[in-house]
C-alpha cells in the first residue's frame, strides 16, 4: 500500500512537472507569435492599431495640445510661447522645479494659439 501510494505520488509529481513546462512553452510560443504579427507593418507607420513614431525636428514642430510631451531642447518657457500657456506649472504638480524638463516628460498644457 506505501508502494503505490509512493508511485501514485511520483506519477503526479511526473504529470504536474510535464503540465507546466507545456504551460510555458505555450505561453512562449504565443508570445513570439504575438510579438511577430505586432511588428508588421503597424511599426512603420499610422495603420490601423499602428503607432507613429515622432522624433528630431517633428517633434518639436507638432502642434500645441492638452497633454504635451516635451522635446529635446525645450524649456517651460519656450513651450509658454509657443502655446500660449503661461500657467504650465500650476497645472502639473508633478513639476517641482521649472528647470528640471527632460525630454520625454508628459505635460498638461491649455493651449491658446497653435504654435
Amino acid at each position: 500500500m506505501a508502494m503505490a501510494r509512493r508511485q501514485l505520488k511520483e506519477w503526479v509529481s511526473a504529470a504536474a512537472d510535464t503540465t507546466s513546462w507545456c504551460v510555458a512553452l505555450s505561453l512562449v510560443a504565443m508570445l513570439v507569435v504575438v510579438c511577430t504579427l505586432g511588428a508588421g507593418d503597424g511599426c512603420a507607420g499610422a495603420g490601423e492599431g499602428g503607432m507613429v513614431v515622432v522624433r528630431g525636428a517633428a517633434l518639436s514642430a507638432r502642434p500645441c495640445e492638452e497633454i504635451y510631451v516635451v522635446a529635446e531642447g525645450e524649456t517651460l518657457h519656450s513651450i509658454s510661447d509657443k502655446c500660449g500657456d503661461p500657467f504650465i506649472l500650476e497645472l502639473n504638480p508633478h513639476v517641482h522645479d521649472p528647470d528640471d524638463v527632460f525630454p520625454g516628460l508628459v505635460i498638461r498644457i491649455t493651449p491658446s494659439k497653435p504654435r
